[in-house]
């Protein structure tokens, strides 16, 4: 058979014509709360460039664009959407604006992790991991410095000689061009300026005749350490060193180790030791704190161990500095040791070798708002536990001297393996701790204020003698209300149910749930009386008391008001570490952990507050502070004192503060949280229910609680309203599930996405949020 040549030809040029290779896919994670994952098509001229863990530019809705993190690459396309009777063509990737990854594998499970476990939309586990500035396409910009160098004509050895005849009559120029050449021909602009005590005009005289260049170099953000000096970490005592060698005997049966350590034992020494002996090996370390404020005290410490090879990571560091950060992690010579707050535990790590979860009961751990609900804790030991699938073994140590219920009853059962540490360093007693009975002092009238008698005269008597005074007050501002003396009115704000709090420095009232501010009334809108006055103690009260009684001391105040940035905590830490300041009032921030040598007498001036929160781990939470803030005084030289303020002296959780009795403590809790039915004996999921109008909220919470106990029983409580019913404008209604220990709680998750998403479809709840927190604190 004969083909025609038209034919013919297009059987030439199909053969010759490339094979279309079939169409590439990713999914990717979007910095939204909505769950799973978005498909989108990978054009051709960025095929090879996305990749697992690279950053992609993808479009969404009409003119939207995002920067998301790549999961998966495939050739799977996704079921097509419909649109007017139409499909949808799938949406392209726009840019890909990184070269390798900035997502570890490990890290990666970690996040699926997080969102099941803790009922997040993986959305929201990625936007609180990456910085922000990773998070947009121009949100980061690298530092850069002006740097001089001599143009190319003049970099010969000739050619400068030349430059003498030149600038024979200008000597503040050549003496600049000396200082160049002597330097190697290349300096930062500050640094040839002061070298070479020459001014901008100089430089400018000599660009202009093209005897030098000015260009901007990148520089980092973060501060060097200095070089590491291992020889400055203290010996351990014979206590010390017995602990440091049962840890890693533990080490060797369990990954999880809890020190039990009575405050100022010298558990951050053995820490210290067990990084040294990580980082010898070649793995990483992970140190965790609960609070900033602990970090600039421990950033002293250990830099003067680790220098440079240690970095810091947590909320008050620019977003700038904690990009560099996560890149640093990323690249060939990572920190070999990151301390940092609850946000550092979802940083990148190569090589994790340790966690120290240091204050491991603090409810700090625990994230809150916004989503996921984290508990850093919780997420540690998952990390290391999927670092030791993927590569080397990897162990967790929780330091404390008040474990949570939790980890003590995973430590006696078996779980976790356990260390005690029952004396102090070198034998220094543990404070004396004086129960004073306010409510008889009050009714005697032997009492006012929030100080007594007792109280008073041991601050006296420090100040004379040149110790510090802690006094801890776990309320800030001014006044937590204020009152109408007439008729009992109480101003509240107008988007949460809340009584406002006085700030007297500010002459404000501030909400503390939504942040709204409002003018202090002179006059009661309810009865015009003018006789409205502050009711009860914050800590900017005790603050002025305190000046008024001892116009000698030297006050400082530590809560959320006066630490707003990293500055200001530095300042007051170093200003009380150094003396410049004896009196430190502050609110469970002075409980955590800090380390201050001349601290004689510390005071807890209302006891009752904790105590008689309405939450079944008041008394646990009450324990732990008084303790801890106990543990801060006489911690050097002689033995502490602390005043303990009560109106419910007789209860057994005061005396076992007073004995430092926590087997007791802890075996009392227990017999209670066995008795009804409470972690540790069950985990808790709270579900919670918000919208702008109360009745569909309280609707939409009764419908989902008996859909709930279809499912789940007599486990299922509620719906009430919460302590705060209504917070920014919404209406919130709670749902507590108590699941007993061995249940299937991945089935129950799946039960709960499925009934909330029932729910959903009712055209009421349009507007309805509904999230979870799993393990509440």
């Amino acid at each position: 058979m004969t083909l025609s040549f038209p034919c013919f030809l297009l059987c030439f040029v199909d053969f010759f014509l490339p094979l279309q290779l079939p169409m590439k896919y990713v999914d990717v994670i979007l910095p939204l709360p909505l769950e799973g994952f978005f498909t989108y098509a990978i054009p051709e001229h960025l095929l090879g460039q996305v990749k697992f863990g690279v950053r992609v530019v993808v479009p969404l809705g009409k003119s939207k664009t995002y920067t998301a993190m790549a999961v998966r690459v495939h050739d799977e396309p996704p079921t097509a959407r419909q649109k007017d009777g139409k499909a949808v063509a799938v949406k392209e990737v726009m840019s890909v604006l990184d070269a390798s990854p900035m997502l570890l594998p490990q890290q990666y499970q970690l996040w699926q992790w997080i969102a099941d476990y803790y009922m997040s939309p993986i959305g929201e586990v990625y936007k609180a991991a990456l910085p922000s500035g990773l998070k947009s396409e121009d949100g980061y910009r690298a530092k850069t410095e002006t740097w001089v160098m001599l143009t190319e004509p003049f970099c010969q050895e000739q050619a400068q000689q030349l430059l003498g005849g030149m600038l024979k009559r200008a000597a503040k120029q050549m003496e600049m061009v000396l200082c160049l050449t002597e330097n190697g021909g290349d300096l930062s602009k500050d640094e040839l300026l002061n070298l070479s005590h020459g001014t901008p005009a100089v430089l400018k005289a000599l660009a202009d005749r093209g005897i030098v260049k000015t260009y901007e170099r990148e520089v980092g953000r973060l501060n060097g350490g200095g070089e590491p000096h291992p020889e400055f970490a203290h010996p351990l005592n014979s206590v010390q060193q017995d602990a440091y060698n049962q840890i890693l005997f533990q080490w060797m049966k369990k990954r999880v180790v809890l020190l039990h350590g009575v405050t100022s034992s010298g558990k951050t020494e053995i820490y210290i030791h067990l990084i040294q002996k990580a980082i010898d090996e070649g793995k990483q370390v992970l140190y965790l704190l609960p609070e900033i404020a602990l970090t600039v005290q421990m950033t002293e410490r250990l830099q003067r161990v680790f220098g440079n090879r240690l970095g810091i990571y947590h909320s008050k560091y620019s977003d700038a500095e904690r990009v560099e950060i996560w890149q640093k992690q990323l690249s060939k010579h990572p920190y070999d040791i990151i301390l940092g707050a609850r946000s550092a535990v979802l940083l990148p790590f190569q090589r994790l070798g340790m966690v120290i979860v240091d204050e491991e009961h603090e409810t700090s751990f625990k994230q809150q708002e916004p989503a996921p609900r984290y508990h850093a804790r919780s997420v540690a030991i998952m990390m290391s536990e999927f670092f030791t699938l993927h590569s080397s073994f990897s162990k967790v140590l929780l330091g404390t001297a008040t474990p949570s219920a939790e980890s003590y009853y995973n430590a006696q059962t078996g779980k976790y393996g356990l260390v005690t540490m029952t004396e102090r360093y070198q034998g220094m007693q543990l404070p004396e701790i004086q129960v004073v009975d306010v409510r008889d002092l009050r009714r005697r009238k032997m009492m006012s204020g929030p100080f007594s008698p007792v109280l008073l005269a041991a601050v006296r008597k420090a100040l004379q003698a040149g110790e510090q005074v802690i006094l801890f007050q776990n309320r800030r501002g001014f006044a937590p209300m204020v009152e109408c003396k007439m008729c009992g009115w109480v101003p509240k704000c107008k988007n949460c149910d809340v009584s406002l709090t006085l700030h007297k420095s500010q002459n404000l009232l501030t909400c503390h749930y939504c942040g709204s501010v409002y003018t202090v009334p002179t006059v009661c809108p309810n009865c015009e009386s003018t006789e409205l006055r502050g009711k009860g103690y914050g800590t900017e009260k005790i603050e002025d008391e305190v000046m008024a009684l001892f116009p000698e001391a030297r006050v400082a105040r530590m809560d959320l008001d006066t630490t707003r940035s990293r500055t200001a905590y530095e300042r007051i830490i170093s200003d009380f570490s150094a003396g410049k300041t004896n009196v430190l009032i502050g609110t469970q921030m002075v409980t955590k952990g800090l380390d201050f040598d001349r601290v004689r007498v510390v005071g807890i001036l209302n006891a009752d507050t904790m105590l008689n929160y309405p939450d079944f781990r008041a008394y646990e939470h009450a324990y732990t502070m008084m303790a801890q803030v106990s543990g801060r005084a006489g911690r050097k030289g002689k033995r502490g004192l602390v005043i303990l303020q009560t109106k419910s002296a007789e209860l057994p959780v005061i005396r076992q503060v007073v004995t430092n009795d926590y087997p007791t403590f802890y075996g009392d809790l227990l017999d209670e949280r066995r008795a009804f039915r409470y972690p540790p004996f069950c985990h808790l999921v709270d579900v919670y229910l918000r919208h702008r109008n109360e009745r569909i909220a309280e609707s939409a919470a009764t419908e989902l609680a008996s859909r709930l106990r279809t499912l789940f029983g007599s486990r299922v409580l509620g719906p009430d309203k919460p302590s705060v019913a209504r917070v920014k404008q919404l209406s919130i209604r709670k749902i507590v599930i108590k699941l007993e220990n061995g249940i299937d709680q991945k089935k129950v998750r799946e039960c709960l996405r499925q009934v909330q998403s029932d729910l959903m479809k009712d055209s009421r709840y349009g507007a309805l949020q509904v999230f979870y927190d799993v393990d509440p604190l």
